[in-house]
């Protein structure tokens, strides 16, 4: 049953703009009981806005989510117009017209001579001035931004946009409006971007610069995202979604407010954009597509071949996991599982012990849970010998080094490895933000080195950056890509540079959160809903922090500045003053947020 919305002062609300975005808020306050007021000059806009309507009314009728009754009213209530006078009985306008201040200027100043003193107006502008909007009208303490996220049927975030001018009853008024719409509004000042778009764009320049500089293919770009994050869409393929010409106008006007180079638009966007390769949209972005508005992607020239390039590595029959902490616990169990014997070396024999004896317990669960049987967990722990020392990795034909992120401590370990492992044993760092030439260098045998970060928990996690230094050879490299295959990981490529794809692309998009609390934008709740609720994002960037830990998020913002020299890389003094008074996350009990202690 469709919510009811009796109680609203905005009653009847015009919609300007029915493209997708617009269509889609328009049903929505079809579906809540509003009178809705369709304007576009387009009469096939129009047209399709209606058939949108029809349809998605019609399929929750076959779901019994409506009545037929229910339908033919909802049809009822949404008529549409070619021309701005429509909107004079509107209590609320919304404009959801191209994303350029003379069109929405044009917009703004006939709606002044149509609709009533006390009608509120409202943009659905994501990248452009409320501010300078509202000083265009007549009536500026009744503009304010209203931001849907697409498909607005389904995203329950709304960002309610005020600015300096915005009177508070307009506010009040919207802000009540979205909660009676089943959405979660948020209230945020006026800059480009918003809570939202603010952090997300940034990260999707990002990534945009990463494949345009060729350090990543725009698959493994996007699968790193992806299956390392959560994500619910790849960066690059959300551009095209998106439309490339959207994210750089968006970019645009972010760089113009901030002058941080982080919001400067990759070239690419550009190129791609005045070449009419738009995305979706155009049927060819980052990616090709079967026809305009598709989404079904299709080989073109940079689709990788099938295998990816698999074979001529090294025979794998024995795997050696230095650590005893959760990552090298995890990878033990990965390689177990996957049938190779494995030698799981710690600084004693009893840590060891414990080490085996915590991935029993992680196969138990994994028994209760029905995800294994009990002799496939008693055959892949039969498969794991512990070790207090090193020397039981003399025989194994692949050493996977999984200790603390400090450099010294692996460089010692690698030189321990160099002595002890047979010659054409593959040597593997599991480092997330160190320079693996760091620690080959320290081997007599650096081609024989590579990076594999696994990622936490490593038995659920299915992605393995794979990092190739200038020196490491290609037969180490295909060999590690086959076994990542056959544990049942997808293996993407990485050079050795800071942070890889994934912390590269993450960490700045964190520190992005916690600038924007430090500038006293937006709460930690507000962005942390805004990213879950618009973006898709599993967590929010403050709960990601937290578990993570301030300590080593700080570390691998410390890497990232280090290397690229970028100012708005620089890690956040909030970030700063929170590790050293202690506050790390939920291991310490306190982080950004404060947590009971176990």
């Amino acid at each position: 049953m469709d919510r009811q919305s009796s109680h609203s002062s905005l009653q009847t609300i015009a919609v300007v703009g029915l493209g997708t975005m617009g269509s889609g808020i328009a049903e929505v306050l079809a579906r809540a009981g509003h009178e809705v007021i369709g304007i576009d000059i387009s009469e096939a806009a129009a047209r399709r806005a209606s058939a949108s309507l029809e349809a998605a009314t019609a399929r929750s009728v076959s779901r019994e989510l409506l009545t037929e009754q229910e339908r033919t009213d909802v049809l009822a209530r949404f008529r549409t117009f070619g021309d701005l006078g429509a909107a004079a009985a509107a209590d609320l306008v919304i404009e959801v017209v191209p994303e350029s201040y003379e069109v929405k200027q044009q917009v703004f100043r006939e709606l002044d001579a149509v609709v009533r003193p006390d009608t509120i107006l409202a943009t659905g502008t994501n990248a452009l001035s409320v501010t300078r909007l509202a000083a265009e009208s007549q009536r500026p303490e009744r503009v304010l931004g209203l931001h849907f996220f697409n498909p607005a049927p389904a995203m329950k975030l709304v960002e309610v946009v005020s600015s300096v001018l915005t009177a508070p009853t307009a506010v009040e008024a919207v802000t009540a409006l979205a909660r009676a719409l089943g959405k979660e509004p948020v209230s945020v000042g006026d800059r480009p971007g918003f809570v939202a778009d603010g952090l997300l764009f940034g990260y999707l320049n990002q990534a945009a610069a990463m494949y345009e500089s060729k350090y990543a293919s725009r698959e493994d770009i996007d699968a790193a995202m992806r299956l390392g994050c959560g994500l619910p869409m790849g960066p690059l393929a959300l551009l095209d979604l998106i439309g490339v010409d959207t994210a750089r106008t968006v970019l645009e006007a972010m760089y113009a407010s901030s002058g941080d180079r982080l919001h400067a638009p990759a070239p690419i966007l550009g190129h791609l954009a005045e070449a009419g390769l738009t995305g979706q949209k155009s049927g060819r972005g980052f990616y090709t597509y079967e026809g305009p508005g598709s989404s079904a992607v299709v080989r073109d020239p940079q689709t990788p071949a099938d295998g990816g390039g698999a074979g001529g590595g090294r025979p794998v029959t024995s795997v050696g996991v230095a650590g005893s902490g959760t990552m090298a616990s995890g990878i033990a169990q990965v390689f177990a599982q996957a049938g190779y014997a494995v030698v799981l070396a710690a600084r004693s024999q009893e840590k060891a012990e414990a080490a085996k004896a915590a991935i029993g317990k992680s196969l138990g669960r994994a028994v209760s849970k029905g995800r294994l049987t009990e002799q496939a967990a008693a055959q892949t722990l039969d498969r794991i010998t512990p070790a207090g020392s090193l020397d039981a990795f003399a025989e194994v034909d692949l050493a996977v080094e999984a200790v603390a992120e400090d450099l010294a401590v692996k460089q010692e370990l690698f030189a321990a490895l160099d002595k002890v492992c047979r010659p054409g044993a593959v040597l593997a760092t599991t480092t997330s933000s160190l320079p693996v030439i760091a620690v080959a260098r320290v081997t007599s045998r650096p081609q024989d080195v590579i990076g594999m970060h696994f990622f936490n928990p490593a038995p659920a996690m299915k992605l393995v950056e794979v990092v190739r230094t200038v020196l490491t050879a290609d037969d180490v490299h295909a060999t590690v890509r086959e076994i990542c295959v056959k544990v049942r990981k997808h293996p993407v490529d990485c050079g050795d540079r800071a942070g890889f794809i994934v912390n590269a692309l993450l960490f700045p998009y964190l520190n992005n959160a916690i600038k924007m609390v430090e500038q006293h934008y937006a709460s930690l709740d507000q962005i942390d809903a805004a990213m879950k609720l618009g973006g898709g994002y599993p967590m929010g960037p403050f709960e990601l922090l937290d578990v993570v830990g301030l300590d080593v998020s700080l570390a691998i913002e410390k890497v990232l500045h280090k290397e690229f020299r970028d100012p708005g890389l620089a890690p956040s003094p909030l970030l700063e003053h929170l590790v050293a008074a202690g506050c790390l996350g939920r291991k310490t009990g306190r982080g950004f947020r404060e947590y009971a202690r176990r």
